[in-house]
């Protein structure tokens, strides 16, 4: 009896776990764009745009391979709306009953699959480079679950970066040598981009319809959209920007948004890329001399490390991971960020970018956005919805960890062993955000004072009974107490009044 083999739009890989199981003379692929998908939350619109066509040229290439593809277009007025909906269909359709599919990257899509009518074949994506069972007998028994020994684990396992049992060089981690600042320059590259033929081109059409009116730009539309154009982005990166990556890979220019970053993140995420060969791709680049050891190293941390590591905290922790909020924080998610005025400089340019773009680095999302949304108290769970919807890379096994854990610290530092939280020195240092702020970065109480000056003080002073003990928080707590009471009181102050008029809904 024919078997209906799904394929959703984040696992656009000829070699996934489904289709590996399945039988291409017999089994049909369904694939479908559906409203339910696009909707969940306010997607920006380049997003749908890329998973939409990537999704019909991947259907293409199926096809091309010997597959029957059932392909359902949005527009499509037999469409049922749903994933589920659309399989019963296709298998009242075909007279199938069982369906082979790869474990979804959300729970809400996994609880939504387990509930049809339908036999449920549901198997283990195997794309990544640590199984679930993998990452659950590493974390077994641990006090506590740090990225950094997962990571040195993963390195140990993989071979990347390693010369016998000793780490490269004979260090783990280079961190510390890729946090320069950088000023601005000509010759600085840009991620390679990609004109919409006619496919991009029809869903670009249909996007603009249907989801013009969401968050963010539609058009000029740049990304790549199948394996080739992933392959030559990719190609470009480790040319032009590798090199340099490592050095300035916190940094941030108010007119450069792309630095040396490799703006692949989406490719890998709908699998048009392959993780472990772009690790091992850039470890080449550094073995031939191409590019050095800490951009290397700092690279491939980001993949080996962080994007398998919160991948097995999503799937470890559960469907009820995401709202959580340990520091109890309530506030609103303020209007700047989906694009009302703000006078700070930093907050502005991070969310412009975001909207024009759907793209903002690591630094702009944690030390920009997510440090204020934190430092004001807002709703752990409107901060993860807002990252999920605004990015283009935003699957929600990987945008939560980094949002609800390291971000926000809802998670009480489950991933994170200290709320990521400064005052506004850091992005002064990093960036030349704070030359043209309505607020001075070098005031630190009173009239113009940068808010994340006052922010910070705040932060600190409402949550010391969990902070205090914090070794990597002591310092800065002995540093409010030398100061005179008198100024204390005047930064809680006026942090409460710079509080009080973004909750009015005055600009800030």
């Amino acid at each position: 009896m024919v078997r209906l083999v799904l394929a959703l739009g984040d696992q656009l890989s000829p070699d996934l776990s489904a289709l590996k199981a399945a039988d291409r003379t017999r089994d049909r692929v369904v694939m479908a764009e559906v409203a339910e998908e696009a909707g969940s939350v306010a997607h920006h619109p380049k997003k749908i745009a890329l998973v939409f066509a990537a999704m019909r040229k991947f259907a293409e290439r199926l096809r091309a391979a010997g597959w029957q593809v059932d392909y359902t277009r949005l527009d499509d007025p037999r469409n049922a709306g749903s994933i589920p909906g659309e399989l019963i269909r296709r298998a009242e359709q075909h007279g199938a009953r069982e369906v082979l599919a790869t474990r979804p990257g959300e729970w809400r899509l996994i609880e939504a699959l387990e509930a049809t009518p339908l036999t449920l074949r549901l198997l283990e994506d195997d794309r990544f480079i640590a199984s679930h069972a993998d990452f659950d007998a590493w974390a077994e028994g641990r006090k506590a679950l740090r990225m950094e020994h997962f990571y040195r684990e993963m390195r140990r396992r993989t071979g990347l970066l390693m010369k016998g049992d000793a780490p490269a060089g004979g260090r783990w981690n280079y961190d510390h040598e890729n946090r320069k600042p950088l000023k601005d320059d000509l010759f600085l590259p840009e991620p390679a981009r990609f004109e919409p033929d006619a496919t991009v081109a029809e869903v670009l059409d249909l996007v603009e319809a249907r989801y013009g009116r969401n968050f963010g730009d539609l058009r000029p539309f740049r990304f790549a959209t199948d394996p080739d154009q992933a392959e030559a982005a990719l190609a470009h990166f480790l040319k032009q920007a590798l090199p340099r990556f490592g050095d300035h890979q916190d940094a941030m220019l108010a007119d450069r948004r792309f630095l040396y970053h490799a703006v692949i993140s989406a490719y890998l995420n709908i699998g048009l890329l392959d993780p472990l060969e772009v690790c091992r791709r850039a470890e080449t680049e550094w073995r031939a001399g191409r590019a050095p050891l800490n951009a290397v190293e700092g690279f491939i941390r980001q993949i080996l490390g962080w994007r398998e590591f919160v991948r097995g905290i999503y799937f470890r922790e559960g469907p009820g991971y995401v709202a959580r909020n340990a520091l109890e924080h309530r506030r609103d998610l303020p209007p700047l960020f989906w694009g009302a005025e703000t006078r700070m400089a930093c907050l502005a340019q991070a969310v412009a970018q975001t909207r024009e773009e759907a793209y903002a680095h690591h630094i702009q999302r944690l030390m920009a956005t997510g440090n204020f949304a934190l430092l004001a108290g807002v709703d752990p769970a409107q901060v993860h919805l807002w990252y999920l919807s605004v990015y283009i890379d935003a699957f929600e096994w990987v945008e939560a960890p980094n949002t609800v854990g390291m971000s926000q610290f809802a998670d009480g530092g489950l991933v994170a062993s200290k709320p990521y939280v400064s005052s506004g020195s850091y992005i002064d240092r990093m960036s030349d955000y704070c030359r043209g702020c309505a607020y001075s970065v070098k005031t630190k109480q009173g009239e113009g004072a940068c808010p994340f000056n006052l922010l910070y003080w705040h932060f600190l002073d409402r949550h010391r009974p969990r902070f205090e003990g914090n070794p990597r928080m002591s310092a800065m707590y002995r540093t409010w107490d030398r100061m005179e009471a008198d100024k204390r009181r005047a930064i809680l102050a006026e942090a409460e009044g710079f509080l009080a008029r973004m909750e009015a809904g005055e600009t800030v």
